[in-house]
């Protein structure tokens, strides 16, 4: 019995997480993005909250694809670009050259990318990794429970495959965009935190 009360609640959370993956699913004021994100600017897809109103992110820590354990949170005090992806996604290959190229660049200014593979097999993941170069890590997420827990109600989550949220230094949610991104795209969400100047 008590089987089959796990497996429903598995099913359950990967359906709910299924939902708000995909675009458009969790667009409506009730998909959590609540007060915080929604008083915040939208342009060219972006999302942006002002610095007085950020919320932070929640714990997002595990396993990456090549095994290794990983905590966001370990990286405070540097703007972290969160990238949440999957092989089988068009936007997503679109994207990663943009990526890979951004994340090389901004290292040296303190910024550092992280991946999120989501509703994905670890091997897929892993070829699409090598197939465009990805160095930086990305955490094994294939059901979508990190998401759920480590974006809290109220904040800027992400709704679709691909979708990138900006941490500022202090670890708080400060921007969310849903959909490919180019390089111009991403210095316009980076560039801001980083003129904030260094964590106080």
């Amino acid at each position: 019995m008590n089987s089959v009360r796990i497996t429903r609640a598995v099913l359950a959370i990967t359906t709910a997480v299924a939902g708000c993956l995909s675009l458009g699913a969790c667009a409506s004021g009730t998909d959590g993005t609540g007060a915080g994100a929604a008083r915040g600017s939208t342009a060219a897809g972006v999302t942006t909250v002002p610095e007085d109103e950020r919320r932070p992110l929640g714990g997002i820590r595990g396993e990456t694809l090549d095994g290794q354990q990983l905590d966001v949170a370990d990286h405070r005090g540097e703007v972290v670009v969160l990238n949440v992806w999957a092989s089988w996604c068009s936007p997503c290959r679109a994207e990663a050259p943009h990526l890979v190229d951004t994340a090389e660049e901004t290292r040296s200014e303190g910024v550092r990318f992280l991946g999120i593979a989501t509703r994905d097999t670890r091997s897929l993941a892993l070829a699409f990794e090598e197939k465009y170069g990805v160095t930086y890590p990305s955490l094994y997420d294939p059901t979508g429970r990190l998401i759920l827990s480590g974006f809290p109600k109220g904040t800027l989550h992400p709704q679709a495959v691909p979708s990138t949220v900006v941490v500022d230094r202090k670890g708080r949610i400060a921007a969310r965009a849903l959909g490919a991104l180019s390089r111009k795209d991403l210095r316009e969400m980076i560039d801001p935190l980083l003129a904030e100047g260094p964590r106080a």
